[in-house]
């Protein structure tokens, strides 16, 4: 009885984290459109992408990406985010998470979210 007990609750534990399932990345990527960053030859969209970074979004992602020791704020400096999909990327700042507390910035025109999505996918800071 006491091995079940221990085996429902390691179960129970486990439970939120499947229920959660794949990262907002993950998820996106099965939403997105294969979509190229039309931007991607632009030599100045990578720094127009900077500076709307940290307007936009350093508050959670902190300065360069790197986190700000928050738990639900990842790293976005990462192979994983440097070698997504641009379209799945855009998908993601299009619509945003409530589940994974990620806003939209759909607010902000189509091109300023491929700058932000340019200076994501630079190459190692």
């Amino acid at each position: 009885m006491r091995h079940l007990r221990t085996a429902f609750l390691s179960f129970a534990l486990c439970l939120p984290q499947a229920m959660i399932g794949d990262s907002l990345l993950q998820r996106a990527a099965g939403l997105a459109q294969p979509t190229d960053n039309p931007l991607r030859n632009d030599a100045g969209a990578q720094a127009a992408g900077s500076k709307l970074f940290q307007r936009e979004c350093s508050g959670c992602h902190g300065e360069n990406g790197n986190g700000n020791g928050r738990r639900h704020t990842p790293q976005l400096t990462t192979d994983l985010v440097r070698q997504a999909h641009p379209g799945t990327l855009f998908w993601i700042l299009k619509n945003g998470s409530a589940s994974h507390r990620m806003p939209s910035f759909s607010h902000l025109p189509e091109e300023q979210r491929w700058q932000i999505i340019k200076f994501l996918q630079r190459p190692n800071p």
